[in-house]
């Protein structure tokens, strides 16, 4: 896939590479809550360019956590408003359409789930767009057409990096560039993109949205980091490199995308949260 000549146009958004030093003299804080594997929100600081009110809301980020629940990992973000009732309006079209995720960005190396190693940061995504579906193997709402499915709210492993084409700081979907052949997941959609999509079914029961991992899916780690993250991405106008940006931040758990959630896999199980 090349790069494109012309300028793509993406709306520059502030991912928290919230600069360095803001970071250092201590003027944003993470707010860890009572647990390592619990991150607090304050209520009412999500912003976006396009959602108000409601809308917004059920993008607040209020407490993210992850925690293993006996062979499982249990990944959940608790929102200001029912979780999951705002989703992407259909554009009839891939080029320029939009998609709405809840992430959890992770201290995992990619390769923790089949990706090539150090190509990016691993997150956990669960999200929406109704313009196009990117879980071939599954047929969500059951109705025979496995392809017809991208606007219920499904899971993704995806591997962010920087690309300031995004706009200053922003952050992208790792791209595949044409002709390359880098080592993805079993369960890769077949998109020229760092995307897996496992099948992981999204739980959404009012204001929280939960995700189960199996602890053998990430390789057993024996701890990692995480954070909370949700977010607006879209489509490139020309379908072309980059592919799939980041251009609506609408929260972030610790407001500096640090990852201080910690969760340490090899202790003993915990009761369902």
């Amino acid at each position: 896939m090349a790069r494109e000549t012309s300028t793509p146009r993406w709306r520059p958004v502030a991912w928290a590479v919230l600069t360095t030093t803001a970071l250092a003299a201590g003027t944003l804080s993470a707010r860890r809550g009572a647990a390592p594997d619990r991150i607090d929100s304050p209520t009412g600081d999500a912003k976006a360019a396009t959602l108000r009110g409601p809308q917004l809301a059920a993008f607040d980020l209020v407490q993210t956590t992850v925690r293993r629940v006996g062979t499982r990992l249990v990944f959940t973000e608790q929102l200001a408003a029912a979780a999951g009732t705002t989703r992407p309006t259909a554009s009839g079209t891939l080029a320029g359409s939009s998609v709405y995720s809840y992430v959890w960005p992770t201290s995992l190396d990619p390769s923790a789930v089949g990706f090539a190693e150090k190509t990016g940061t691993l997150a956990l995504a669960a999200t929406s767009h109704p313009d196009f579906d990117d879980t071939p193997k599954y047929d969500e709402n059951g109705d025979g057409d496995p392809a017809n499915d991208g606007t219920l709210w499904h899971s993704h492993w995806v591997v962010l990096t920087k690309d300031d084409v995004c706009g200053p700081g922003a952050l992208k979907v790792r791209d595949i560039p044409a002709g390359t052949t880098p080592k993805l997941p079993a369960t890769w959609p077949g998109l020229p993109l760092f995307i897996d999509s496992p099948g992981y079914e999204p739980q959404l029961s009012g204001r929280t949205i939960r995700v189960d991992v199996p602890l053998k899916d990430v390789g057993f780690p024996t701890s990692f980091a995480f954070d909370g993250v949700t977010a607006a991405l879209r489509v490139n106008a020309s379908v072309h490199d980059p592919l799939l940006c980041v251009v609506d931040v609408f929260d972030i758990a610790s407001r500096t995308l640090t990852l201080p959630g910690k969760v340490t896999v090899s202790s003993a199980p915990k009761a369902n949260p």
